[in-house]
């Protein structure tokens, strides 16, 4: 038997898109494009798609190289550690004070630090998601890791995408202030609800 595998190192047009469309499918109304609209609120668009689409990255390679066994992990702990990460952002961002000086924003310490936080609040959060959870399903059943992986990555940076286009644009047509304060509230609110194991998060 040859190695690697052909499905390791091929596309299968096919499966790629019925991968992407089901796994952009069932992270549109997810808790992470929620957080992603959030935080294209605060940050700049660029920095918070560098953050999160690193974090969807290194997320797809470790569910694509566990395949199935990632569906043992613990998940409740994962919930757990979730949702305190929610909750401490929320804080954060309720106490954040509002930047009068849009310069500061462009700065390249401004840049970087709105990258670091969306990488770490999409990382934490998509940990055992439900599409990493099918990603893992998807290419331990078919042994075709790469078209998954390809698949799952371009899907995320998709729906990324639309959320922070939405999240951008929401901050030019409400206050900043009202925004983050909003943004406390519901990181609170997907924290709790993630704590407490409602809606399946």
């Amino acid at each position: 038997m040859s190695w690697p595998p052909p499905g390791w190192t091929t596309i299968d047009p096919g499966l790629f898109l019925k991968t992407a469309l089901a796994i952009g499918i069932a992270e549109l109304p997810d808790k992470t494009a929620l957080a992603t609209v959030l935080l294209a609120t605060r940050g700049s668009p660029w920095a918070v798609f560098i953050g999160v689409a690193a974090a969807f990255v290194i997320q797809s390679l470790v569910a694509v190289l566990c395949g199935g066994l990632l569906s043992l992990a613990p998940h409740q702990y994962v919930r757990i550690a979730s949702g305190i990460l929610f909750l401490i952002f929320a804080v954060l961002m309720w106490r954040r004070k509002d930047d009068k000086d849009e310069k500061v924003e462009a700065s390249a310490a401004s840049f970087w630090s709105a990258a670091g936080t969306a990488f770490m609040v999409i990382f934490i959060a998509e940990w055992g998601d439900l599409t990493q959870f099918a990603a893992a399903t998807l290419a331990a059943s078919t042994g075709k890791p790469l078209t998954i992986l390809a698949a799952s990555i371009l899907s995320l940076w998709t729906v990324s995408a639309l959320a922070i286009i939405a999240g951008n644009r929401l901050k030019t047509l409400i206050h900043p202030r009202l925004i983050q304060r909003l943004a406390g509230v519901l990181f609170a609110i997907i924290g709790i609800v993630m704590l407490t194991g409602m809606a399946g998060f």
